[in-house]
């Protein structure tokens, strides 16, 4: 794998407001145990050892770095009621992009709807919510129970398909939902361990569990376009690159724009050589690599389905092997390609992940620019170089090719 450098330490200052939206003042930064700008448990848990105070993160304001992650950060976070703090000079602003769970009452809100989940199953609770994660793409809390912890998870509007999603899925080795209000989800306890070192065996069960349920749902893209998933086939994807690549065209040197141009400019020519390696469209994950499973020795569950769509099944291969170690690589690629001549008999996809790798890359632009069209602009440095970024890695792909 690729050597990344571990982000500087990031410092996080607040903002304080009360649930009615009152600002408080500010809090001085403190150091956190992780860099990652999303992960707020180790926000709260800074806080409350430095200052005696409990909050709940709702929302970065500010950072220091261009680009994720570490570093100055300035987050907005609730306080039950006004506590010490210094003077704030700036501006809270109303966003017509703003998730409801990034504002003052928006968690303790969530938190109420999967209480009432809980206790309607006759569930007993036996601890304090702990919150995780709080960004753009999602709201996610830790909240025990007897026996075992259940997640609250809120998505925006643009990953609202995925309660959805996971209900038709049900029965499949996903997570189990025990209860869903629009982009609010209950999620039982997944045993087992994160798989981000996952060993070849494990990886080629993996695939073997992808293709699966792939297989299963080839030939009804109509119900997965009842469910809201995005459609990455053919027409809409080449439509979606054609407008990053426009959109991008200033962080693009002239060559590459011209090069990215003709690809665009190839596109129904290469769909239709895809279409010929004889491969369904169905329902692919978005988001597959080992760190999205969870398991046991005799059990994996895959996880995060809100980027998922509906396109070509190889869509989903270049990101899980970029994620596998290279000495694994052939050896899950050609089982890959086993598992599906087994489930779609005298297909190609040895040749249709060839002519889809520099695709899946496009698709991860077009992901990110809308993530960028559909967030508050002091989120965007989240994202900010992302679709750029995945334009550079097709230009590579499509170098590769020859």
């Amino acid at each position: 794998m690729s050597h990344r450098t571990e982000p500087p330490q990031r410092i996080a200052q607040l903002v304080l407001v009360t649930p009615d939206g009152g600002v408080v003042g500010s809090l001085p930064g403190v150091p956190v145990e992780l860099p990652w700008w999303q992960e707020v448990e180790s926000v709260v848990r800074a806080i409350r050892e430095r200052h005696g105070i409990d909050v709940i993160v709702l929302r970065l304001l500010q950072a220091s770095r261009k680009r994720p992650h570490g570093g100055d950060v300035v987050y907005l976070a609730e306080v039950a009621e006004p506590v010490a703090a210094n003077h704030w000079a700036g501006r809270l602003e109303p966003h017509a992009l703003r998730q409801t769970y990034a504002e003052p009452g928006g968690p303790a809100a969530d938190l109420d709807w999967a209480i009432s989940v809980i206790r309607r199953r006759g569930i007993r609770p036996s601890g304090a919510p702990v919150q995780i994660r709080s960004w753009n793409l999602s709201s996610i809390w830790r909240i025990p129970v007897h026996g075992e912890t259940l997640w609250l998870k809120v998505v925006p509007p643009f990953f609202a398909h995925e309660p959805r999603l996971l209900t038709a899925l049900a029965g499949e080795p996903v997570p189990r939902l025990l209860g869903h209000d629009g982009g609010r989800m209950l999620l039982a306890e997944i045993r087992g361990d994160d798989l981000y070192e996952a060993t070849l065996p494990r990886l080629l069960e993996m695939v073997t569990l992808l293709v699966g349920i792939q297989a299963s749902w080839a030939g009804r893209v109509e119900e997965l376009q009842a469910l809201g998933l995005p459609d990455w086939r053919g027409p809409a994807l080449a439509a979606g690159i054609a407008d990053v690549v426009g959109r991008r065209r200033a962080e693009l040197s002239l060559h590459d724009a011209a090069v990215l141009d003709r690809f665009v400019n190839d596109l129904p020519r290469r769909f239709a050589g895809i279409e010929a390696c004889g491969l369904p469209d169905t329902l692919v994950h978005g988001d597959f690599h080992p760190g999205n499973f969870r398991g046991t020795a005799d059990r994996l569950t895959l996880l995060d389905w809100g980027d998922s769509g509906i396109g070509h099944p190889m869509l989903d291969q270049s990101a899980f092997l970029g994620r596998v170690p290279p000495a694994h690589r052939d050896v899950v690629q050609a089982h890959w390609v086993r598992r599906w001549q087994v489930a779609s008999p005298g297909s190609d996809p040895a040749r249709a992940s060839q002519l889809l790798a520099p695709l899946a890359a496009a698709r991860q632009a077009v992901v990110y620019q809308r993530f960028l069209d559909n967030i508050e602009p002091s989120e965007h440095v989240y994202h900010r170089h992302d679709p750029a970024d995945w334009l550079h890695r097709m230009l590579a792909l499509l170098l590769a090719e020859g």
